[in-house]
Protein backbone atom coordinates (compact mmCIF):
# COMPACT_ATOMS: atom_id res chain seq x y z
CA UNK A 1 0.00 0.00 0.00
CA UNK A 2 2.86 2.33 0.83
CA UNK A 3 4.47 1.54 -2.50
CA UNK A 4 1.31 2.55 -4.40
CA UNK A 5 1.06 5.82 -2.47
CA UNK A 6 4.74 6.49 -3.11
CA UNK A 7 4.27 5.93 -6.85
CA UNK A 8 1.30 8.31 -6.88
CA UNK A 9 3.32 10.95 -5.02
CA UNK A 10 6.24 10.59 -7.43
CA UNK A 11 3.88 10.88 -10.41
CA UNK A 12 2.28 14.05 -9.00
CA UNK A 13 5.69 15.60 -8.37
CA UNK A 14 6.83 14.74 -11.87
CA UNK A 15 3.59 16.16 -13.29
CA UNK A 16 4.12 19.35 -11.32
CA UNK A 17 7.63 19.75 -12.72
CA UNK A 18 6.46 19.18 -16.31
CA UNK A 19 3.50 21.51 -15.79
CA UNK A 20 5.65 24.36 -14.47
CA UNK A 21 8.32 23.94 -17.11
CA UNK A 22 5.73 23.86 -19.92
CA UNK A 23 4.23 27.11 -18.68
CA UNK A 24 7.70 28.68 -18.71
CA UNK A 25 8.39 27.29 -22.17
CA UNK A 26 5.20 28.86 -23.51
CA UNK A 27 6.04 32.31 -22.15
CA UNK A 28 9.56 32.06 -23.58
CA UNK A 29 8.21 31.50 -27.10
CA UNK A 30 6.59 34.56 -28.78
CA UNK A 31 5.10 32.38 -31.54
CA UNK A 32 3.26 30.18 -29.07
CA UNK A 33 2.04 33.24 -27.15
CA UNK A 34 0.68 34.54 -30.46
CA UNK A 35 -1.34 31.36 -31.04
CA UNK A 36 -2.50 30.94 -27.44
CA UNK A 37 -3.53 34.54 -26.80
CA UNK A 38 -3.42 36.95 -29.73
CA UNK A 39 -5.26 34.80 -32.28
CA UNK A 40 -8.25 33.82 -30.10
CA UNK A 41 -8.48 37.37 -28.70
CA UNK A 42 -8.06 39.36 -31.92
CA UNK A 43 -9.27 37.18 -34.81
CA UNK A 44 -12.96 36.97 -33.80
CA UNK A 45 -13.06 40.74 -33.29
CA UNK A 46 -11.45 41.44 -36.66
CA UNK A 47 -13.72 39.00 -38.52
CA UNK A 48 -16.84 40.28 -36.76
CA UNK A 49 -15.97 43.91 -37.54
CA UNK A 50 -15.52 43.04 -41.22
CA UNK A 51 -19.10 41.73 -41.42
CA UNK A 52 -20.60 44.39 -39.18
CA UNK A 53 -23.18 45.77 -39.83
CA UNK A 54 -24.64 42.42 -40.79
CA UNK A 55 -27.16 43.72 -43.32
CA UNK A 56 -26.67 46.05 -46.27
CA UNK A 57 -29.37 48.72 -46.26
CA UNK A 58 -30.46 51.42 -48.72
CA UNK A 59 -28.62 50.09 -51.76
CA UNK A 60 -28.79 52.77 -54.52
CA UNK A 61 -31.06 51.68 -57.37
CA UNK A 62 -31.88 53.27 -60.74
CA UNK A 63 -35.35 52.58 -62.18
CA UNK A 64 -36.18 52.15 -65.84
CA UNK A 65 -39.97 52.52 -65.89
CA UNK A 66 -41.12 51.61 -69.39
CA UNK A 67 -44.75 51.24 -68.26
CA UNK A 68 -45.25 54.65 -66.60
CA UNK A 69 -48.56 53.78 -64.99
CA UNK A 70 -49.91 54.41 -61.48
CA UNK A 71 -49.18 50.78 -60.52
CA UNK A 72 -45.55 50.94 -61.70
CA UNK A 73 -45.03 54.20 -59.82
CA UNK A 74 -46.61 52.65 -56.70
CA UNK A 75 -44.28 49.66 -56.99
CA UNK A 76 -41.28 51.99 -57.24
CA UNK A 77 -42.43 54.09 -54.30
CA UNK A 78 -42.92 51.06 -52.07
CA UNK A 79 -39.56 49.57 -53.06
CA UNK A 80 -37.93 52.83 -52.01
CA UNK A 81 -39.68 52.48 -48.63
CA UNK A 82 -38.03 49.11 -47.93
CA UNK A 83 -34.84 48.99 -45.87
CA UNK A 84 -32.89 47.23 -48.60
CA UNK A 85 -33.23 49.71 -51.47
CA UNK A 86 -33.04 53.43 -52.14
CA UNK A 87 -34.31 54.77 -55.47
CA UNK A 88 -31.88 57.48 -56.53
CA UNK A 89 -33.58 58.33 -59.82
CA UNK A 90 -35.02 57.23 -63.16
CA UNK A 91 -33.30 56.40 -66.42
CA UNK A 92 -34.82 56.60 -69.87
CA UNK A 93 -33.40 53.23 -70.95
CA UNK A 94 -31.05 50.44 -69.89
CA UNK A 95 -27.86 51.95 -71.43
CA UNK A 96 -28.37 55.12 -69.43
CA UNK A 97 -28.99 53.09 -66.26
CA UNK A 98 -25.87 51.02 -67.01
CA UNK A 99 -23.77 54.18 -67.07
CA UNK A 100 -25.02 55.04 -63.56
CA UNK A 101 -23.95 51.58 -62.35
CA UNK A 102 -20.56 51.84 -64.08
CA UNK A 103 -19.90 55.16 -62.34
CA UNK A 104 -20.83 53.58 -58.95
CA UNK A 105 -23.71 56.01 -58.42
CA UNK A 106 -25.99 52.97 -58.25
CA UNK A 107 -25.45 49.26 -57.70
CA UNK A 108 -28.61 47.92 -59.32
CA UNK A 109 -31.16 48.62 -62.05
CA UNK A 110 -34.83 47.79 -61.77
CA UNK A 111 -36.69 47.58 -65.07
CA UNK A 112 -40.48 47.65 -65.17
CA UNK A 113 -41.45 46.43 -68.66
CA UNK A 114 -44.14 48.06 -70.75
CA UNK A 115 -47.56 46.52 -70.13
CA UNK A 116 -46.86 45.80 -66.45
CA UNK A 117 -50.17 47.19 -65.17
CA UNK A 118 -52.17 45.85 -68.11
CA UNK A 119 -50.94 42.28 -67.53
CA UNK A 120 -51.79 42.41 -63.84
CA UNK A 121 -55.22 43.84 -64.68
CA UNK A 122 -55.87 40.81 -66.93
CA UNK A 123 -54.86 38.45 -64.09
CA UNK A 124 -51.52 37.57 -65.69
CA UNK A 125 -48.06 37.73 -64.14
CA UNK A 126 -46.37 41.12 -64.34
CA UNK A 127 -42.60 40.50 -64.15
CA UNK A 128 -40.15 43.08 -62.86
CA UNK A 129 -36.49 42.65 -63.87
CA UNK A 130 -33.71 43.37 -61.37
CA UNK A 131 -30.12 43.79 -62.58
CA UNK A 132 -27.56 43.86 -59.78
CA UNK A 133 -23.86 44.62 -59.75
CA UNK A 134 -22.26 41.55 -58.08
CA UNK A 135 -19.12 42.95 -56.46
CA UNK A 136 -20.82 42.38 -53.09
CA UNK A 137 -23.25 39.50 -52.73
CA UNK A 138 -24.81 41.06 -49.64
CA UNK A 139 -26.13 43.91 -51.81
CA UNK A 140 -27.70 41.44 -54.20
CA UNK A 141 -29.23 39.53 -51.29
CA UNK A 142 -30.66 42.69 -49.73
CA UNK A 143 -32.21 43.89 -53.01
CA UNK A 144 -33.55 40.46 -53.94
CA UNK A 145 -35.24 40.02 -50.58
CA UNK A 146 -36.73 43.52 -50.69
CA UNK A 147 -38.09 43.13 -54.23
CA UNK A 148 -39.41 39.60 -53.58
CA UNK A 149 -41.14 40.60 -50.35
CA UNK A 150 -42.67 43.62 -52.06
CA UNK A 151 -43.97 41.57 -54.99
CA UNK A 152 -45.45 39.03 -52.57
CA UNK A 153 -47.13 41.76 -50.52
CA UNK A 154 -48.57 43.57 -53.54
CA UNK A 155 -49.69 40.26 -55.04
CA UNK A 156 -51.53 39.43 -51.83
CA UNK A 157 -53.26 42.83 -51.86
CA UNK A 158 -54.35 42.40 -55.46
CA UNK A 159 -55.55 38.89 -54.67
CA UNK A 160 -57.56 40.13 -51.69
CA UNK A 161 -59.09 42.80 -53.93
CA UNK A 162 -60.07 40.13 -56.48
CA UNK A 163 -61.58 37.97 -53.76
CA UNK A 164 -63.76 40.80 -52.48
CA UNK A 165 -64.88 41.79 -56.02
CA UNK A 166 -65.21 38.53 -57.89
CA UNK A 167 -65.54 35.81 -55.27
CA UNK A 168 -63.32 32.84 -54.49
CA UNK A 169 -64.49 30.78 -57.46
CA UNK A 170 -62.98 33.27 -59.90
CA UNK A 171 -59.46 33.13 -58.43
CA UNK A 172 -56.84 31.24 -60.41
CA UNK A 173 -55.80 27.91 -58.92
CA UNK A 174 -52.12 28.82 -59.02
CA UNK A 175 -52.51 31.98 -56.90
CA UNK A 176 -51.32 32.11 -53.31
CA UNK A 177 -54.20 32.94 -50.95
CA UNK A 178 -52.13 32.02 -47.87
CA UNK A 179 -48.68 33.63 -47.95
CA UNK A 180 -45.99 32.26 -45.61
CA UNK A 181 -43.89 34.58 -43.48
CA UNK A 182 -40.48 32.96 -42.88
CA UNK A 183 -38.61 33.65 -39.64
CA UNK A 184 -35.00 32.50 -39.23
CA UNK A 185 -34.87 30.97 -35.77
CA UNK A 186 -31.55 31.66 -34.06
CA UNK A 187 -30.80 34.52 -36.46
CA UNK A 188 -33.73 36.89 -36.38
CA UNK A 189 -31.90 39.56 -38.39
CA UNK A 190 -30.94 37.01 -41.07
CA UNK A 191 -27.50 38.64 -40.82
CA UNK A 192 -24.36 37.13 -42.30
CA UNK A 193 -22.27 37.84 -39.19
CA UNK A 194 -24.68 36.03 -36.87
CA UNK A 195 -24.84 33.15 -39.34
CA UNK A 196 -21.16 32.41 -39.85
CA UNK A 197 -19.22 33.82 -36.87
CA UNK A 198 -20.44 31.39 -34.13
CA UNK A 199 -19.06 28.53 -36.21
CA UNK A 200 -15.88 30.41 -37.11
CA UNK A 201 -15.25 31.04 -33.40
CA UNK A 202 -15.05 27.28 -32.79
CA UNK A 203 -12.79 26.78 -35.81
CA UNK A 204 -10.47 29.54 -34.54
CA UNK A 205 -10.29 27.87 -31.14
CA UNK A 206 -9.38 24.49 -32.64
CA UNK A 207 -6.75 25.94 -34.98
CA UNK A 208 -5.12 28.03 -32.24
CA UNK A 209 -4.72 24.97 -30.01
CA UNK A 210 -3.32 22.71 -32.74
CA UNK A 211 -0.93 25.40 -33.97
CA UNK A 212 0.34 26.33 -30.50
CA UNK A 213 0.92 22.74 -29.40
CA UNK A 214 2.47 21.89 -32.76
CA UNK A 215 4.87 24.83 -32.53
CA UNK A 216 5.95 23.71 -29.06
CA UNK A 217 6.82 20.36 -30.63
CA UNK A 218 8.87 22.08 -33.30
CA UNK A 219 10.81 23.90 -30.61
CA UNK A 220 12.12 20.56 -29.31
CA UNK A 221 14.30 20.22 -32.40
CA UNK A 222 15.84 23.69 -32.16
CA UNK A 223 18.65 25.12 -30.11
CA UNK A 224 17.26 25.80 -26.60
CA UNK A 225 19.32 29.01 -26.38
CA UNK A 226 17.24 30.58 -29.17
CA UNK A 227 13.95 30.66 -27.29
CA UNK A 228 14.78 29.29 -23.86
CA UNK A 229 12.95 26.04 -24.61
CA UNK A 230 14.15 22.93 -22.78
CA UNK A 231 13.58 20.02 -25.19
CA UNK A 232 13.85 17.38 -22.44
CA UNK A 233 10.67 18.41 -20.64
CA UNK A 234 9.19 15.11 -19.59
CA UNK A 235 8.68 12.62 -16.80
CA UNK A 236 9.36 8.91 -16.88
CA UNK A 237 5.73 8.23 -17.83
CA UNK A 238 4.39 9.38 -21.18
CA UNK A 239 0.86 9.51 -19.74
CA UNK A 240 1.96 11.77 -16.87
CA UNK A 241 3.88 13.89 -19.35
CA UNK A 242 0.83 14.37 -21.61
CA UNK A 243 -1.55 14.99 -18.68
CA UNK A 244 0.74 17.65 -17.17
CA UNK A 245 1.23 19.46 -20.48
CA UNK A 246 -2.51 19.26 -21.25
CA UNK A 247 -3.19 20.76 -17.81
CA UNK A 248 -0.84 23.64 -18.63
CA UNK A 249 -2.61 24.29 -21.93
CA UNK A 250 -6.06 24.13 -20.34
CA UNK A 251 -4.95 26.62 -17.67
CA UNK A 252 -3.74 29.13 -20.24
CA UNK A 253 -6.78 28.60 -22.47
CA UNK A 254 -9.30 29.40 -19.73
CA UNK A 255 -9.44 33.15 -20.41
CA UNK A 256 -9.36 32.89 -24.24
CA UNK A 257 -12.20 30.33 -24.14
CA UNK A 258 -14.33 32.57 -21.91
CA UNK A 259 -13.61 35.49 -24.25
CA UNK A 260 -14.49 33.50 -27.39
CA UNK A 261 -17.62 31.75 -26.18
CA UNK A 262 -19.15 34.40 -23.93
CA UNK A 263 -17.87 37.91 -24.52
CA UNK A 264 -17.44 37.95 -28.31
CA UNK A 265 -21.10 36.92 -28.91
CA UNK A 266 -22.21 39.46 -26.32
CA UNK A 267 -20.15 42.32 -27.79
CA UNK A 268 -21.42 41.74 -31.34
CA UNK A 269 -24.95 40.82 -30.31
CA UNK A 270 -24.84 37.28 -31.67
CA UNK A 271 -27.64 34.93 -30.56
CA UNK A 272 -27.01 33.77 -26.96
CA UNK A 273 -29.80 31.45 -25.91
CA UNK A 274 -27.80 28.63 -24.29
CA UNK A 275 -26.55 28.09 -20.75
CA UNK A 276 -22.92 29.23 -20.68
CA UNK A 277 -21.82 26.56 -18.16
CA UNK A 278 -23.32 23.83 -20.33
CA UNK A 279 -21.60 25.33 -23.36
CA UNK A 280 -18.22 25.22 -21.57
CA UNK A 281 -18.90 21.59 -20.62
CA UNK A 282 -19.73 20.80 -24.23
CA UNK A 283 -16.58 22.44 -25.60
CA UNK A 284 -14.22 20.73 -23.11
CA UNK A 285 -13.85 17.42 -25.05
CA UNK A 286 -13.26 19.39 -28.26
CA UNK A 287 -10.41 21.25 -26.57
CA UNK A 288 -8.94 17.98 -25.30
CA UNK A 289 -9.23 16.39 -28.74
CA UNK A 290 -7.54 19.45 -30.30
CA UNK A 291 -4.68 19.26 -27.78
CA UNK A 292 -4.19 15.58 -28.62
CA UNK A 293 -4.22 16.46 -32.33
CA UNK A 294 -1.49 18.99 -31.55
CA UNK A 295 0.55 16.24 -29.88
CA UNK A 296 0.18 14.17 -33.06
CA UNK A 297 1.11 17.11 -35.29
CA UNK A 298 4.37 17.48 -33.31
CA UNK A 299 5.66 14.40 -35.14
CA UNK A 300 5.60 16.39 -38.41
CA UNK A 301 7.17 19.58 -37.02
CA UNK A 302 10.93 19.37 -37.30
CA UNK A 303 11.14 23.12 -36.70
CA UNK A 304 8.79 25.74 -35.30
CA UNK A 305 8.00 27.26 -38.71
CA UNK A 306 6.72 23.92 -40.02
CA UNK A 307 3.40 24.58 -38.31
CA UNK A 308 2.58 27.38 -40.76
CA UNK A 309 2.53 24.88 -43.63
CA UNK A 310 0.01 22.79 -41.69
CA UNK A 311 -2.01 25.95 -40.96
CA UNK A 312 -2.26 26.87 -44.65
CA UNK A 313 -3.09 23.31 -45.68
CA UNK A 314 -5.86 22.72 -43.12
CA UNK A 315 -7.62 26.02 -42.37
CA UNK A 316 -9.78 26.20 -45.50
CA UNK A 317 -10.33 22.42 -45.49
CA UNK A 318 -11.65 22.48 -41.91
CA UNK A 319 -13.94 25.40 -42.76
CA UNK A 320 -15.56 23.56 -45.68
CA UNK A 321 -15.83 20.23 -43.86
CA UNK A 322 -17.47 21.84 -40.82
CA UNK A 323 -20.72 22.30 -42.77
CA UNK A 324 -20.75 26.10 -42.45
CA UNK A 325 -20.39 26.85 -46.15
CA UNK A 326 -21.87 23.62 -47.52
CA UNK A 327 -24.23 21.30 -45.59
CA UNK A 328 -22.76 17.97 -44.52
CA UNK A 329 -25.79 16.02 -45.77
CA UNK A 330 -24.98 17.22 -49.30
CA UNK A 331 -21.37 15.99 -49.13
CA UNK A 332 -20.25 12.70 -50.64
CA UNK A 333 -19.73 9.82 -48.17
CA UNK A 334 -15.94 10.22 -48.31
CA UNK A 335 -16.00 13.87 -47.25
CA UNK A 336 -18.65 13.20 -44.62
CA UNK A 337 -16.49 10.49 -43.03
CA UNK A 338 -13.47 12.76 -43.17
CA UNK A 339 -15.37 15.61 -41.51
CA UNK A 340 -16.46 13.19 -38.76
CA UNK A 341 -12.79 12.97 -37.72
CA UNK A 342 -12.44 16.72 -37.16
CA UNK A 343 -13.35 17.87 -33.62
CA UNK A 344 -14.52 21.30 -34.82
CA UNK A 345 -17.17 19.68 -37.05
CA UNK A 346 -19.06 18.43 -34.00
CA UNK A 347 -18.08 21.49 -31.97
CA UNK A 348 -19.51 23.91 -34.55
CA UNK A 349 -22.76 21.96 -34.89
CA UNK A 350 -23.34 21.63 -31.16
CA UNK A 351 -22.26 25.17 -30.28
CA UNK A 352 -24.65 26.70 -32.83
CA UNK A 353 -27.51 24.54 -31.56
CA UNK A 354 -26.83 25.58 -27.97
CA UNK A 355 -25.88 29.23 -28.42
CA UNK A 356 -28.31 30.20 -31.17
CA UNK A 357 -31.25 27.85 -30.64
CA UNK A 358 -31.08 27.32 -26.88
CA UNK A 359 -30.46 23.55 -26.94
CA UNK A 360 -29.41 21.91 -23.69
CA UNK A 361 -26.45 19.58 -23.22
CA UNK A 362 -28.86 16.65 -23.27
CA UNK A 363 -30.25 17.71 -26.64
CA UNK A 364 -26.76 17.79 -28.19
CA UNK A 365 -25.68 14.56 -26.53
CA UNK A 366 -24.86 12.95 -29.91
CA UNK A 367 -22.35 15.67 -30.75
CA UNK A 368 -20.96 15.59 -27.18
CA UNK A 369 -20.47 11.82 -27.31
CA UNK A 370 -18.72 12.08 -30.67
CA UNK A 371 -16.35 14.69 -29.22
CA UNK A 372 -15.44 12.43 -26.26
CA UNK A 373 -14.90 9.51 -28.65
CA UNK A 374 -12.59 11.68 -30.78
CA UNK A 375 -10.77 12.87 -27.65
CA UNK A 376 -10.12 9.26 -26.58
CA UNK A 377 -9.17 8.21 -30.12
CA UNK A 378 -6.66 11.01 -30.61
CA UNK A 379 -5.31 10.58 -27.07
CA UNK A 380 -4.32 6.99 -27.89
CA UNK A 381 -2.65 8.01 -31.15
CA UNK A 382 -0.93 10.94 -29.39
CA UNK A 383 0.41 8.59 -26.70
CA UNK A 384 1.89 6.30 -29.37
CA UNK A 385 3.44 9.28 -31.20
CA UNK A 386 4.92 10.76 -28.02
CA UNK A 387 6.13 7.41 -26.69
CA UNK A 388 7.63 5.81 -29.76
CA UNK A 389 8.56 8.73 -32.04
CA UNK A 390 9.16 11.99 -30.21
CA UNK A 391 10.90 10.53 -27.15
CA UNK A 392 13.44 8.79 -29.32
CA UNK A 393 13.90 11.91 -31.47
CA UNK A 394 14.57 14.22 -28.52
CA UNK A 395 16.87 11.66 -26.88
CA UNK A 396 18.89 11.40 -30.10
CA UNK A 397 19.05 15.21 -30.39
CA UNK A 398 20.16 15.62 -26.80
CA UNK A 399 22.83 12.92 -27.05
Amino acid sequence: MKSIWSNITDALRAAGRVYGREIRNIFHDPGVILFFFFLPLAYPVIYSLIYNPELVRDVPVVVVDSDRTPLSREFTRRLNATEGAEIIGYAANLPEARRAVDSKKAFAVMEIPKGFEKKIGRGEQGPVVLYCEMSLLLRYRSLLFSATDLQTAMGAELLASDISTLGLESISADSDPMPIDGVSLGNLQSGFDSFIMPGVIILILQQCIILAVGMLGGGKHEDPRLIGYNPINRSRSTVVDMLAKSGAYLTLLALPVIWLLHYVPRIFDFPMEGNILQIFSFILPMIIASICLGFIVQAFCTERESIFVIWVATSVLFLFLSGLTWPRYAMSPFWTRLSDLIPATWGVNGFILMNANGSTLTQVSDQWQHLWILAAFYALIAWAVQRFILRRTTQAAAA
